[in-house]
């Protein structure tokens, strides 16, 4: 019985999603043929979007797009690409938009036999959890940086690894290791673990790596994790410079260049110095708060592609040309 019920429901989605997005019925003439009310029309169409009914993919006009990546390219002749996505006052949609285009190019780009080095954070956990169909990839996804056993579990890099690997048909492999360790002896110790290194190892051999850039805000993810308290955040950005991270640790100022800070030595997972060797570093930044950390990301030279918004890569090019 429950099977039937949720069979008519997925049935109802795609009819009404058919409807409104193929035959471009209105809402109001929907409402009416199914005898129900518009606002729950709204609801049914937003649930097709999030069940992956329907799958939406909205990107400026060509010319637009290629423009601001060429003028992007110029400043920071090392960029592959630049993806580009459409600005959205919401934040979730926001993440979901930027990770639809990073889905989208893995989808095209990614090779049999690929190694993935795979990050932390919500940003790279939404291109794991994006709907729609991906071609099977025989690839290798395998955590860059250890986990930690938090509330945030979703986005530790171990999660996200699994569920990349199942949406492309490949395998992957744990970090079995914590993220976060209390000093460097005890960093050093796990870093002579014979499991670690070879995965770590296998991790800096990547053709493509997954980070996410974080700035110094007092709702980060660092916080939240109880890696930084927020007072330490201020003090980074405010009297070290600090304006961002790449990968959830390795710190860097607005020039691109490496900053001290209380995490030195302290995390097990790949240094921006092994991100420089990976051929392929696609760093996603979907928040338009994180600007000036892109720009600093950008600098350092690590990254390949990046995936943000137009508003940050407008900010990017005004804030680089002093």
């Amino acid at each position: 019985m429950e099977k039937n019920t949720l069979s008519q429901d997925s049935e109802l989605l795609t009819e009404i999603a058919v409807a409104y997005y193929q035959d471009e019925i209105t809402q109001e003439e929907i409402a009416r043929k199914f005898g129900i009310s518009r606002i729950k029309v709204g609801r049914l169409l937003k649930r097709a979007r999030e069940e992956g009914i329907v799958e939406i993919n909205v990107r400026y006009h060509p010319v637009f797009s290629t423009r601001l990546e060429q003028q992007l390219q110029n400043r920071f002749p090392q960029l592959q690409r630049a993806l580009i996505a459409l600005d959205q006052p919401d934040q979730e949609e926001q993440r979901r938009q930027v990770a639809a285009l990073v889905s989208s190019h893995l989808a095209q780009s990614l090779k049999d036999d690929a190694i993935v080095a795979v990050g932390q954070g919500r940003n790279v956990a939404a291109v794991a959890d994006h709907p729609g169909q991906v071609p099977t990839r025989n690839c290798l996804f395998i955590s860059g940086i250890g986990g930690t056993h938090r509330p945030g579990d979703a986005i530790n890099a171990d999660h996200i690894s699994r569920r990349m690997a199942k949406k492309f048909g490949g395998i992957s492999e744990t970090l079995y290791a914590p993220a976060y360790v209390e000093n460097r002896a005890l960093r050093d110790a796990f870093m002579q673990n014979g499991t670690i290194k070879e995965t770590l190892d296998r991790a800096r051999k990547a053709d493509v790596a997954l980070v996410g850039i974080g700035d110094m805000n007092e709702n980060s993810y660092m916080v939240k994790l109880g890696w930084f308290t927020p007072h330490e955040i201020i003090d980074a950005s405010v009297n070290q410079g600090v304006t961002g991270d790449v990968a959830g640790y390795d710190f860097f100022n607005s020039q691109g260049q490496h900053v001290d800070t209380v995490m030195n030595d302290r995390v097990i997972g790949l240094s921006i110095e092994e991100l420089r060797k990976i051929p392929c570093v696609i760093a996603i930044a979907a928040e338009n708060t994180k600007a000036m950390a892109i720009l600093g990301a950008l600098r350092t030279g690590a990254i390949d592609i990046i995936a943000t918004t137009a508003q940050n890569i407008r900010t990017i090019l005004s804030l680089s040309q002093s």
